[in-house]
C-alpha cells in the first residue's frame, strides 16, 4: 500500500520557510521539491520520521532550509496502520516570482 504520494502546485516561485503537516498513522514521510514549470524534476529535500500519537493527529512542524520551490511533492513511504491520512499542510514563506 506505500509509497503514497500527493503534488502541491504554488503557481509562483516561492521560499519556504516553515511547513505545519497535520497527520494520522504517517511513520515515515519524504518531501522533495521541484522549482520547474511543471511537476518534473523533483529532487530530495526533507525526510522525517514521525511519532505515534495513538488517537490524536500527528502535528509536525518543519522548519525549512534551502526551500525553493514551485511543486512540493509528498511521499509517505510507510505507516504505522494500513491507511494513513494527511489532514492539513500549511507553508510559511514569501512568493518570490510568478512562472512565467
Amino acid at each position: 500500500m506505500f509509497p503514497q504520494e500527493f503534488i502541491i502546485c504554488f503557481h509562483k516561485h516561492v521560499r519556504i520557510e516553515k511547513l505545519v503537516i497535520q497527520s494520522y498513522f504517517v511513520r515515515t514521510l519524504r518531501i522533495e521539491k521541484s522549482t520547474s514549470k511543471e511537476p518534473v524534476d523533483f529532487e530530495q529535500w526533507i525526510e522525517r520520521d514521525l511519532v505515534h500519537t495513538e488517537g490524536q493527529l500527528q502535528n509536525e512542524e518543519i522548519m525549512a532550509h534551502d526551500g525553493h520551490a514551485t511543486y512540493l511533492r509528498f511521499i509517505i513511504t510507510s505507516a504505522f496502520d494500513h491507511f494513513a491520512s494527511v489532514y492539513s499542510i500549511s507553508a510559511e514563506g514569501i512568493a518570490i516570482s510568478n512562472l512565467s
